[in-house]
This record gives structure tokens, sequence and C-alpha cells, in this order.
């Protein structure tokens, strides 16, 4: 993998630059639809590819392990050839997964045995395994495994885990190092920086993570509970430390706000399920805010949902259809809200991106961010 960065902010941290992959480029800042399942749920891969003009999306290592399962996936030439998905994926190592089922899993130094939320069956993911996995499942990007402690965990048990993701982070390097890809072209293994909202643990970890020389590095443990600035503070203080030459990738995050917000302070690449769940359950988010297109108001309104930052395919709806269908539970209205709101995050940092190579991206992230927080 190769990450050349084609224009750097005068005024921040935000740059724009290119990450090129066995499966093709990607331009940053970039949003990654959530196919978690190998499925971006209501949407066909003929949108994401000529609607929402998704250059990369995401899979998950838990469900695809459970759902369909290796044997399928090898037999398959990996979740590129099952889902028939030419372009570049990444994939999430499971580890948030695994340890939100809290009631479910044992954590231990060899790794974690959890209950599958399907049928209660019993497994066992190490770093060894997971890396395992993921050479079967053949992202162009793979996550290392990580433990994601809770938003609320007190410094003794953030420290705790940080240092255990870091002994499991050499782990996966080590494995990693002595297996091959199985399809025939290249995978990067990116590790993640812990420590939850302690300075001085996200620091540390920081520091560790950046000593591995990976080909890029992803920041975990945001977005999970704490106050909106203490994340904004711990991407600055990681951000200060990861190298400037390798992609950064903020996990699971988040808002518009917070997509903008930390592309100032730095961040290549996001992925979030806020789009694609806000959708089927009737908010748009649009250019100049935030739609409930159940609420009457739209009943009427024969406009559509947002001309500027609309997949082609949903401008020639009224959000007077749209509020119809949804209230009607049709499953159109599902697709349509979820195909407009993915489109409007590519939209999002698209112009992000445009912004940071002209040179204005601070004055435009100001005036934007007042729209985005309107409920209309």
């Amino acid at each position: 993998m190769k990450f050349t960065i084609e224009k750097a902010d005068s005024r921040s941290n935000a740059r724009a630059g290119i990450i090129e992959t066995a499966h093709g480029r990607i331009a940053t800042p970039i949003f990654m639809p959530v196919g978690t399942a190998g499925s971006v749920k209501a949407v066909h891969r003929h949108e994401l590819y000529d609607d929402i003009n998704a250059q990369i999306i995401l899979g998950n290592t838990y469900h695809l392990f459970l759902r369909p399962g290796l044997d399928i996936l090898r037999a398959a030439g990996g979740l590129h050839g099952f889902a028939g998905w030419e372009r570049p994926l990444l994939t999430d190592s499971g580890g948030f997964q695994v340890f939100s089922l809290a009631d479910n899993r044992k954590i231990k130094e060899e790794g974690c045995t959890f209950q599958s939320h399907i049928d209660g069956s019993r497994h066992f993911f190490s770093p060894e395994g997971v890396m395992d996995i993921e050479r079967v499942i053949g992202a162009d990007i793979m996550m290392a495994f990580d433990e994601c402690a809770p938003g609320e965990s007190d410094y003794r048990y953030a420290k705790r885990s940080m240092e255990l993701t870091h002994r499991w982070l050499d782990r996966c390097l080590a494995r990693f190092g002595e297996t091959e890809p199985l399809y025939g072209y290249d995978q990067s293994l990116f590790p993640i920086v812990q420590g939850c909202k302690y300075a001085d643990l996200r620091r540390q970890s920081a520091e560790y993570i950046a000593s591995k020389n990976a080909d890029g590095n992803a920041i975990g443990g945001l977005a999970v509970g704490e106050p909106t600035e203490t994340m904004y503070e711990m991407i600055e203080v990681v951000n200060a430390i990861l190298p400037k030459d390798r992609p950064r990738y903020l996990m699971g995050v988040g808002t518009p706000a917070n997509i903008l917000e930390a592309i100032e302070r730095g961040v290549d690449m996001f992925d979030c399920v806020m789009p694609t769940r806000n959708g089927r359950n009737g908010l748009l988010f649009t250019a100049h805010g935030t739609i409930n297109i159940k609420n009457k108001k739209w009943e009427s309104c024969f406009e559509p949902i947002d001309p500027e930052s609309s997949a082609e395919c949903d401008r020639s709806y009224t959000l007077a259809y749209l509020h119809h269908l949804i209230r009607a539970e049709e499953i159109l209205g599902l697709q349509i809200c979820s195909i407009h709101n993915l489109a409007f995050y590519l939209w999002l940092v698209r112009t992000a991106r445009q912004h940071i190579v002209e040179g204005d991206y601070v004055d435009w992230k100001s005036r934007l961010l007042p729209e985005l927080g309107r409920r209309l």
C-alpha cells in the first residue's frame, strides 16, 4: 500500500491524499460505508459504485466468521469474490464486537472466548487466529485485534487494557509476517491506538503504535461514551505522534460535525453505521441540516430531498413521497434514505477534500457546521 499527501492545509492539520491498494486508489479524506456482514444494508452494489461512489467499504471479522464462515469465503476467493466487490475493502478485526458481548465473553492473555449472538455457540479469538481469519476474508486493509475499553473505564482498567492491546499487536504483527496473502495481492495491517480518555495513555499507545512502522494506523476506543470535546482532545494528542506520512483512521466516528472536526485534526479515514442506521429510522442528513422524514410537516412538501448532496438516483424523489413510504413501512423508503445518507457522507468528505486543495478548508468548515446542526 502507498499513501501520498497531495495537499496539506496551511491553517490546520487537514490533508488531501491518495491511498493506493491492489484494488484501486482511494482519495482521502474518505468515509467507508459499513458492510458488516458483507452487505451495506438496503443498498445494492451498483448503487455503491455509481450513485454513492464508495471507494472502499468495511466488513467485520466477527460477523463474517460466524456467517457465512471461513470455508465459504475461502471457496469464493475471499470477500471480494463472494460479494462481487471490485474496489478496496477494510476489515475490522471484530474486537469491538467481541468485547461488546460483556455478559458472554471472557478475556485472557491468550485471547477472548465468546458466545455467538446468533446461536450461543462458543468460539475463541486470539491475535493469531484473527490474522488467519482476515487473511481468508482477504481485505486490502486488515485491523489488529485489540480490546476496546468502555468510555467510562477507570484509569487502572484503561491502562491494563491498553497494555494487553499492545501485547496482542505484537502477536498480530508476528503472525501477519509469517503468513502470506491467499489470493495473489498484498494486504496491509493497521495497528490501533487505545488508552481511553486519558491523555498520557493515548500518548504512550501512539508512540508504541508509531514504532511499528505500519502502512497506516488507527485510533480506536473513541465515541464510546466520552464527551465530544474529550474525543477531539484525544485525536489531537494521538495525531501529534502518529507518522504524518501514513493514513490515519478514526474508527466508528461519527456525526458529520465529528468528521469535519477530525479532518481538521489530521484524520484521513472514517467509518460509522450512523448514515444507514439513521436512514432506516427516517432521519436524513443534508447540507442544510437534518430531517425527520416521519414528521407530518413533510407530508405535502414536493421538494427534492437535497439537490446539493443527494445521489443522482434519489434526486427525483420528493420529501412528500419519502414521507409516505416511511409511514407506510415500504422497504423502498428505507433504501432511499440509506442511499441518500451515504451519498451525503461521501459528498461531505469529497467537498472537504476539494476545500483542502483550494486552501480554504477552515473557513468552509466554519460556515457549514452551523447548517449541519439545524433541525429542519
